[in-house]
């Protein structure tokens, strides 16, 4: 990985990454929790969601590393899931939303490069890129493992006991992600590279 392509990662990475977060803020606004739009995270400017470990700390050791790919997240954008009207999905739509916007970015840029005829080829690499980028973030964020989307995505239709567990874990969400990304992270780019092909027609 050349350095250029590292940096254009990390920048799509970030803008990506806001992106989801953003999306998290609106539906919870949406829904009836003001909590980001109070304390100014409802924006798409990257100053106030730039988390120093996921977002600057991570990419830099994956690219100092020689990392195939970079990766990293953005600092998660707080809501209130008692000001939500719908007291027993509102957490679930609220935390779907970030991985649907990341697929939603991945499917516009991913028909773009099939169906549109682009004569420069570092503009379809990095669009490329953009596709990846936004597929991984989705996948991973939809691992169901707390305090990733996917565990309060499927919180509501589990046990209460169940349920219970899963706060428990959360206190130590950023020692299980860092464990998953060691472990398990091989488990989930089958699936990041199979939509990519989907979408893009690329294999």
């Amino acid at each position: 990985m050349t350095m250029n392509i590292a940096i254009f990662q990390v920048i799509v990475l970030i803008f990506s990454a806001i992106i989801h977060e953003y999306m998290h803020g609106w539906m919870a606004d949406r829904l009836g929790d003001t909590t980001a739009k109070d304390l100014g995270r409802l924006t798409l400017n990257p100053i106030p969601h730039i988390y120093p470990i996921g977002s600057i700390l991570l990419p830099f050791i994956l690219i100092t590393t020689g990392a195939p790919f970079v990766f990293g997240w953005a600092k998660p954008v707080p809501f209130n899931p008692y000001n939500l009207r719908d007291k027993k999905y509102g957490g679930a739509k609220v935390a779907v939303a970030g991985p649907m916007a990341n697929l939603a970015v991945a499917i516009i840029i991913g028909l773009l490069i099939r169906f549109v005829p682009f004569a420069n080829t570092d503009m379809v690499y990095m669009m490329q890129i953009i596709v990846f980028v936004n597929l991984l973030l989705m996948v991973f964020n939809l691992v169901p493992i707390p305090p990733l989307d996917g565990s309060k995505v499927i919180m509501p239709f589990l046990p209460i006991s169940i349920q219970e567990k899963l706060l428990i874990f959360e206190q130590y969400g950023m020692f299980l992600v860092f464990i998953f990304i060691a472990v398990g992270f091989r488990l989930i780019l089958p699936i990041i590279y199979i939509l990519f092909s989907l979408i893009t027609g690329i294999t």
